[in-house]
């Protein structure tokens, strides 16, 4: 028998010291069947749960169950309602802080246009608290090709959660994005519920804009989880919001393939291979050319060798002057 529970044989005690409370272990056990450790061991459960108590006499007496229950479990209640009562009050004094909140935050936007914020734990609570309060949009820019795992991790519920209130979200992403699974997947999954996503060839930062009022960028565009720069400038956001329409209109749709597509003969190049035909001429190797794009060096190495092809160029140098010719650096 486990601790605590009560099986027929202790059932069968406590029915017994109802019906004969002056009986001894011996005679309850032999009214019983059973031995007498077995009755003292009923006994012992019966007086833990508060169904049996002692006699002045040193016998046993049978207690109602109601009874019992009232007087064990009364210290359990009188535990839970001081509980409650605690909670209660903490849940109140956190309450009362909500107006504070609200003020300091209006005053934190009213006096500054530019807030820095540094250390991943204090960026990751700002985007939270951006995410929670943003009411109409969202436009993102965001360079660097495939994203990590914890990224997409991060950025998912936030999104979905944001489109579910009716959010509108515009993700500019690099091409190279179009080649990575877990971004890929991700991007499915956020168009599915309402989201537009495009790519582009370049983006030079990470950017995010806020109902057209709030633009956050990295203090250090190389190492963007370094810190982030909360802009509320409204030359600043407007400025902002035209660079990231721009580069939307430039961009293509996640699912489309125009930069994938053949080149046609004779024609210039363009998306991601007029990008890097441009980075090629200023100079750029193909590992800066590949990490501006978010891609591998080995696509560029590609990309690299179809458009000396084209030109007839056995060098860059010479590709470059062939490209100026044709008009493509300028087209």
């Amino acid at each position: 028998m486990a601790d605590g529970e009560i099986d027929a044989t202790t059932v069968r005690i406590y029915q017994l010291r109802v019906a004969h409370p002056t009986d001894h272990v011996t005679e309850l056990a032999e009214r019983a069947g059973l031995t007498a450790d077995q009755v003292r061991a009923a006994e012992r459960l019966l007086s833990r749960l508060g169904l049996l108590q002692r006699t002045p006499g040193g016998g046993w007496v049978a207690i109602n169950p109601e009874n019992a229950a009232e007087s064990l479990l009364a210290p359990m209640e009188g535990d839970i309602l001081r509980q409650r009562v605690a909670m209660a009050a903490t849940r109140e004094r956190l309450h009362a802080l909500s107006g504070d909140y609200l003020e300091a935050r209006s005053l934190r936007s009213a006096k500054t246009s530019i807030e820095a914020v540094e250390g991943i734990e204090n960026i990751r609570a700002v985007i939270d608290d951006l995410a929670r309060t943003c009411v109409s949009s969202l436009d993102a820019l965001v360079p660097g090709g495939g994203q990590s795992e914890a990224a997409l991790s991060a950025a998912a519920p936030l999104d979905l959660e944001l489109l579910k209130r009716g959010v509108r979200i515009r993700s500019l992403f690099q091409h190279g994005a179009r080649r990575h699974r877990a971004t890929a997947r991700h991007v499915s999954r956020i168009t599915a519920a309402g989201a537009r996503v495009r790519t582009a060839g370049v983006l030079a930062s990470r950017m995010q804009i806020y109902d057209g009022e709030l633009v956050v960028v990295p203090l250090d565009p190389g190492h963007s989880a370094a810190g982030v720069a909360l802009v509320r400038d409204p030359s600043v956001v407007d400025y902002a919001s035209q660079f990231f329409q721009l580069s939307w209109d430039e961009g293509l749709d996640f699912d489309g393939t125009g930069e994938e597509d053949a080149p046609v003969p004779g024609t210039a190049p363009i998306g991601q291979e007029r990008d890097v035909l441009l980075m090629m001429a200023a100079g750029l190797s193909n590992d800066e050319i590949a990490d501006r794009l978010g891609v591998s060096p080995r696509s560029v190495s590609r990309v690299v060798a179809n458009l000396m092809t084209r030109l007839n160029a056995t060098n860059r140098f010479q590709a470059g002057v062939e490209a100026a010719t044709q008009g493509w650096l300028t087209s």
